[in-house]
């Protein structure tokens, strides 16, 4: 990405949060670098230097500033299909792929030689790879000194460290102190839970996401109330599959939402991190998105896409609910969770994780009709799930778009609706159009596919936003 320095400083200069993420400035008078948003004193024009990311940053020689905390900066969204390959490579590596992996083996989880992922990224992210994973790595360091009392040989292990002497020897090197200069305070005592921040841009709609999920609300899976999201959780780590729980609340003075996990989760907490800011559409740019909406989205500014934790659970979700109320999906979900669902002994209610894609492969169809799914729809299940299972398709945003969709689309029982509403949700594309929903249609006026199809035109590349103002429009009709 070109920055602009002029155009930089001046963004700068207002502290607009809507840039907060999209550059950081270097100050060769500190050596430290820092948000857009950093409310320390300005510095002068010609002490500044401007990056694209963290790492470029680092590479010139400045030090993550202990105020502004550039961790905490929101990413950017999958917007730019030019950037996408290297976007999704780099969220691998955030979420400590290169942890346990080969740079050949993210590149085959992306879909391109390991050459052509090579050229693509240090293009796009002036740093190469190992150098982005590196500081990925020293931030997350960072940030559990700064935000926990684990011991310094688990927050190596946790950020993904070979040896303790390693990480600190790289902490020394690139911030010019010692691991134990970012704690807080010293405590010995027991840690159960830890509160990440996820920072995001103005405006959002918390109230707007939060009804999404709780219209949606799988019973003994997730929780809304007391304007919290909760949910259980499970993941896979190496051959060890970890469960948990996460608790999201919004924290508006900040910026911010705020993530509560059991010290449990710790070993995959990069991942579990990347889930939520995904689920939450935190990467989400309102001011472009809104202004392009006009008056669709006056009502309730800041509205975001509702992901998920699992994209293969949206799935499931989305061919379960094909032509039937979301009042009776759910009560069908709730039935599969509880009977195929890993159990948990979690807060706030919750009792079972969602079924994963390995465990649907494995249920018959018979099975799932007990549940009240009907046969065609159960085994369209199975197949999404032996797909995922098998890793011939990833219903995740860094996935290969059209492939992903002509995977789902050869697959009996996936409607076009279904599989833009996997886009929409699991993929995260931000132009998703289920076209042929009913709602949409009696909500706009239309009868025909093709005469909403031309409506919604006006809305590209949003389209998926655009349907969420619509549907929210509908369930505000009927209270």
């Amino acid at each position: 990405m070109k920055l602009d320095p002029d155009t930089c400083y001046q963004t700068l200069l207002s502290r607009d949060r809507r840039f907060d993420g999209w550059f950081f400035v270097g100050v060769s008078s500190t050596g430290i670098y820092c948000r857009p948003v950093c409310p320390v004193r300005t510095p002068k024009r010609q002490n500044c230097s401007f990056f694209p990311n963290t790492a470029a940053a680092e590479k010139a020689g400045f030090r993550p500033c202990l105020r502004c905390r550039p961790e905490l900066a929101p990413g950017n969204g999958l917007l730019d299909v030019s950037a996408r390959l290297a976007q999704a490579a780099a969220t691998l590596i955030e979420e400590g792929f290169l942890n346990t992996a080969s740079l050949a083996e993210l590149a085959a989880r992306i879909g391109v030689t390991g050459r052509h992922l090579r050229r693509i990224f240090d293009a796009e992210y002036g740093v190469s790879m190992i150098e982005y994973a590196q500081t990925q790595r020293l931030l997350l360091a960072k940030r559990l000194l700064t935000d926990t009392r684990l011991p310094v040989t688990a927050v190596a292990l946790t950020a993904g460290f070979g040896s303790v002497r390693r990480f600190n020897d790289l902490f020394l090197k690139h911030y010019g102190l010692n691991p134990l200069r970012f704690r807080k305070e010293i405590d010995s005592r027991a840690q159960e839970t830890i509160t990440f921040s996820l920072g995001y841009r103005p405006p959002f709609s918390w109230s707007g996401v939060l009804a999404f999920f709780a219209r949606r609300q799988i019973n003994g899976v997730e929780h809304i109330g007391d304007n919290t999201y909760t949910r259980a959780i499970e993941l896979k780590r190496d051959s060890q599959n970890i469960v948990g729980w996460i608790s999201v609340m919004h924290a508006p003075r900040r910026y911010a939402i705020d993530v509560t996990v059991p010290i449990s989760l710790m070993p995959v907490i990069a991942q579990v991190l990347g889930r939520v800011r995904r689920m939450f559409d935190l990467d989400a740019r309102p001011d472009l998105i809104d202004m392009h909406l006009g008056d669709l989205a006056a009502e309730l500014p800041g509205m975001r896409v509702p992901g998920t934790f699992d994209g293969f659970e949206v799935a499931v979700r989305a061919i379960v609910g094909q032509q039937i109320s979301v009042t009776n999906a759910r009560a069908i979900l709730s039935r599969v969770a509880e009977r195929f669902g890993t159990k948990i002994a979690a807060p706030f209610g919750l009792t079972t994780a969602f079924p994963s894609a390995t465990v649907f492969a494995g249920i018959s169809a018979t099975v799932l009709q007990e549940a009240g799914i009907t046969r065609i729809r159960a085994e369209a299940i199975i197949a999404v799930a032996n797909e995922v299972s098998a890793g011939r398709i990833a219903l995740e945003p860094l996935a290969p778009l059209e492939d992903t969709l002509a995977s789902l689309r050869s697959i009996r029982g996936i409607s076009e609706w279904t599989v833009q509403y996997i886009a929409m949700r699991s993929l995260a594309w931000p132009n998703a159009f289920p076209d042929g929903d009913a709602v949409l249609k009696k909500q706009l006026g239309y009868s025909s596919v093709p005469a909403l199809n031309q409506h919604a035109q006006r809305w590209q590349p949003y389209r998926a936003y655009a349907t969420l103002h619509v549907w929210r429009q509908h369930e505000a009709q009927r209270e």
